[in-house]
Parts: structure tokens; sequence; C-alpha cells
């Protein structure tokens, strides 16, 4: 099922949290959205969820809008806020058939639906529990089940990994990636590492405004701040060579990382590689070590927020 915002806007009494964003996101795609705190994430999430009416713009689920096919909508989506509503004095088996019921799945399906969420979910050992009993890393683990009971098309899933340790959160990542084979994911996140080993896609939102839109390699490849050189060159004391770099047009910024060995900030698209090469041929010496290192998604982040 696709999701299609567009010109969406959500003003609270003079404060504009969601400033006319557009965006799709397609069956089998993880789309992440990742922005600091206060950027308007949990509010679009909202407005996907039905929770938060739209001050302006449309939002479509294939062709149903939520002013004609509201019902419909809230079936065929799931929601885990980033607070997770559940009912502690309830054990995880007892709440799942309890929403599997308010969802209306027939009787002759629920026993299956609520014994291959707690497999999926990873709860065999924690299903006779009282959920007040649960982790932290489980009770997540078990929202992320009440959010699947009703086997929606669409999946919202806000701030998912929050407070948990790094093995909780890969668990939960394994999870969101299975399910995420045949439905359409919305993730919010500000933790950007989550955010990368998760999801197909990335939308960067600052200040309620979209301001970055795609895969975390086209982000890197497209980033105005360049890219890095890892770069050793021998046949001079480090000095002289260190001069000599940062005399170069293209160099925006050196640092000496050991004895002869340089990591060079790079202006974009400076092929600056040929005027290395120049560079030691005139001066007779040589490298030994020439490696791009990648722009980090934390500073495409930092460099498309700070504005």
């Amino acid at each position: 099922m696709n999701v299609i915002v567009e010109d969406l806007t959500k003003i609270f009494e003079f404060q504009k949290v969601v400033d006319s964003i557009s965006f799709r996101a397609q069956k089998g795609e993880i789309l992440g959205l990742l922005g600091p705190y206060g950027a308007g994430k949990s509010t679009t999430l909202r407005m996907l969820a039905g929770l938060l009416a739209p001050t302006q713009g449309t939002i479509r689920f294939d062709n149903y809008t939520y002013a004609k096919n509201s019902n419909k909508i809230k079936n065929l989506i799931g929601y885990l806020p980033e607070q997770t509503p559940l009912y502690d004095s309830m054990n995880v088996i007892d709440f799942l058939f309890f929403l599997a019921r308010l969802h209306n799945i027939p009787r002759y399906k629920i026993t299956s639906r609520v014994l291959d969420m707690i497999s999926l979910c990873g709860l065999d050992h924690e299903k006779h529990k009282l959920i007040r009993e649960l982790s932290k890393g489980h009770r997540q683990r078990l929202g992320i089940a009440q959010a699947l009971i009703h086997d929606p098309e669409v999946l919202l899933l806000d701030e998912p990994t929050t407070g948990l340790d790094p093995n909780q959160s890969f668990g939960i990542r394994e999870i969101i990636k299975t399910v995420g084979q045949d439905k359409t994911i919305v993730i919010s996140s500000h933790i950007l590492s989550e955010i990368e080993n998760t999801c197909d896609r990335v939308m960067i939102i600052s200040k309620g405004k979209i301001v970055a839109n795609g895969t975390t390699a086209e982000l890197r490849r497209d980033s105005s701040s360049g890219y890095s050189l890892r770069i050793s060159i021998k046949g001079d004391d480090t000095p002289v060579i260190h001069e000599a770099l940062c005399e170069l047009p293209q160099v925006q910024d050196i640092q000496i990382l050991h004895k002869q060995e340089f990591e060079l900030r790079c202006a974009p698209e400076s092929e600056i590689e040929k005027t290395i090469f120049e560079l030691c041929k005139n001066n007779d010496w040589y490298i030994t070590e020439m490696t791009p290192i990648q722009t980090r998604l934390e500073d495409v982040f930092r460099q498309v927020t700070q504005n």
C-alpha cells in the first residue's frame, strides 16, 4: 500500500510544527523520519495514524482518505507511539487475545494470530508474565506485536528503540526488517545509527520541514560538505608534507593522524587525487595509502539541521 502525503501542515496555536511536507512511502519500503527533538516527527506520525487532524494538506493510503474512509484506514494501519500503551495488570498472551478481539479478528483465527505474533516478536518465554514484569526491550516487542496483531498493511513506529541497549535495539530492528518485506513502514527516530541500520530511505526533518530525502548513499553523495581522504605520503618530513598539502586549493581541512599520515577534508567534486599525484611527482615523494572516507550520515544530518 502506498502512503501519499501532500502539503501536510500542522499548527498549534501560533507554532507551525509541521510545515508543508510532501512525501511518499510504498509497499516493501522502510522509510525513516530522522530529526532532532521537536522537529515534527511524532506530530507527522500522529497525523498519519489519524490521531491528529492536519491544519492543511492531504494524507492518502492508496485511494483512501481520512475524510471519506476513516474506519477503513484505521483497519489498514498499525501504530506504536513513543510511550507504549500497555495494560500492566494483564499477562502478555491475554493482552494479545484482548486486542485481537478488539480488532474483530475472526474467532477461528485469533489463536493462531496471537501465537504467530508471540513467535515473531520473541515473546515465547514471556507470554505468561504480567506486563509490568517485562523488561523495557520486551515491552517494546509487545508494543510491536500489538501494532501487528491485525496484520496491517502500513506500520507506523514512533522512536521504537529509544532507551534500549544495543542487543535489544538489534532485536527490534530484525523484527522490523522481517515484517517490512511486505508492508509499508514509517519509523521516526533521532538516533542516526538506528535509521541507518534499519531503513531503505531516510527523510531528515528540521523545524517542521523536509531538509533531505533519499537513501543514505544518496544523501552522502549529494552532501555539499565534500568528502574525506586518508593519505600516507613518504619521502620527506611530516611538517613539510603537511604544509604542501595545506596549500592545495581543494583542501578545506587537514589533520595529522600519525607520522606522514593525514586526513584531508576536500571540496566536493574537486578531483584532488590527480593534484596530489602531481604534488608527489614534483617533490619526489611517494604515496603508500590513499583511501576515500565515506561521508558519515552524522555529517549530513548536522549540515542540514544546523541552519
